[in-house]
């Protein structure tokens, strides 16, 4: 178990170093982004690094390639968070109460088969 956290802290912390290391506006717009998918990504912290890892690399792509910040998540930033959500479902909070909430709904309606 301590080990997991350490190796945990280590990875986050790694991140963190990556992050800083890009041009100002591309570390002010993870930021903000990373902000937002603590709140409503994986709750497991395996899972969250992993997304965060994956984040850190689009954005040291883009910076490396001279990709917009725009042109990486569009006009609309939300929508652009959503749908990177969308690849790391395990573990997030809202798919558990939708799950819960379809599978209330599926035993009193008598649908779950």
């Amino acid at each position: 178990m301590a080990t997991g956290l350490i190796e945990q802290k280590r990875r986050y912390r790694q991140y963190k170093a990556r992050t800083k290391q890009l041009p100002a506006n591309y570390h002010t717009a993870i930021d903000a982004l990373e902000r937002y998918m603590q709140f409503f990504g994986p709750g497991k912290a395996d899972s969250l690094l992993s997304m965060l890892e994956d984040l850190a690399d689009l954005f040291e792509q883009s910076a490396a390639n001279g990709t917009s910040i725009r042109e990486v998540v569009g006009q609309d930033p939300v929508e652009f968070a959503e749908a990177f959500l969308r690849n790391y479902p395990e573990g997030q909070w809202i798919s558990r109460e939708r799950e819960r909430l379809t599978n209330a709904i599926d035993r009193v309606t008598g649908d779950d088969a």
